[in-house]
Order: structure tokens, then sequence, then C-alpha cells
């Protein structure tokens, strides 16, 4: 592995960290005791399914804007059309995700599936370091696997 494609630490433990309400979300749906302890002191939004939608939506609301900083790299043509995909994400959960139903953990799920499309579009372009796409397939599939969890039951 070169430093090029080397994932930086600082990187890789932030986008760790920031899987931490996605697993908080899946392990408070699945132990209904975690939930009653943890709900002594927390609001319902911050358990379950509820904080795995709502963190869900602001974190592609969140790479929205990254790939909206990987757009400026890029020139004419190719910067209108990298700007115009880096809205998507915001706008996609924006419309799709409207309560704490099935449906918007799956229209969710879609989103962060989508989003990975868009990375790689950003990576084949040029626009994303070399090592972007070994960081975003890692954390997509931590966050597909906890948005799964209150389909399952």
């Amino acid at each position: 592995m070169t430093d090029e494609t080397r994932i930086p630490p600082a990187a890789l433990m932030l986008g760790l960290a920031g899987l931490i309400p996605f697993l908080w979300s899946a392990a408070t749906h699945l132990s209904p005791a975690l939930a009653g302890w943890a709900g002594q002191w927390l609001p319902p939004m911050f358990l379950g399914a509820y904080v795995g939608l709502t963190y869900g939506t602001v974190i592609l609301a969140f790479m929205s804007g990254t790939l909206w900083g990987f757009a400026t790299k890029a020139e004419g043509r190719e910067a209108a059309l990298a700007y115009a995909l880096s809205v998507i994400p915001a706008l996609w959960v924006f419309f799709m995700v409207t309560d704490a139903s099935a449906n918007s953990t799956i229209y969710l799920a879609a989103g962060f599936v989508g989003l990975l499309l868009l990375d790689g579009t950003f990576s084949a372009l040029g626009l994303a370091p070399r090592w972007w796409m070994r960081l975003r397939v890692m954390l997509t599939v931590v966050v597909l696997a906890c948005l799964a969890v209150p389909l399952q039951t």
C-alpha cells in the first residue's frame, strides 16, 4: 500500500467514530434492556431506529458538502457536473426521508448506496483522494448493516 492509498489516521478515526450513532441505533433497537436503561436519560430520538434516521439524514447532507469540496478541483463542464452531482444526497434525504417509517429507512439506505456510487464517480474523475473509496466502502457497509436492523424485526 502506497502513501497515496493509505487512509490518513485522522480520517480513519473520525470515520470510525462517525459510526457510533449508527451502531448505537442498532444496539438499542436489538436490546430492549439497553434501550430501557438509556431511555432513563436520553429522549426517544436518541434510541433505536430514530437515532439512525436522524443521524443518517445529517450525514447524507454532510457528505453532499464533502462532494461539493471535491467538485472545486474540477474545471469547465466537469465542474458543472460535479457540483450538480454533489447536491444529490442532500436533496434525496430532504425529499425522501420524511418520517420514522420503514419506508424512510429504506430510502435512507438507498441514499447511502447512491452516495457510494457518487463517491466512485468522484474518485474515477480524480477529484477524491486515492484512499477515499477504501474508507467509504468500509463505512457504508457498516451503515447499511445498522440501518437494516430495524427492518428485520
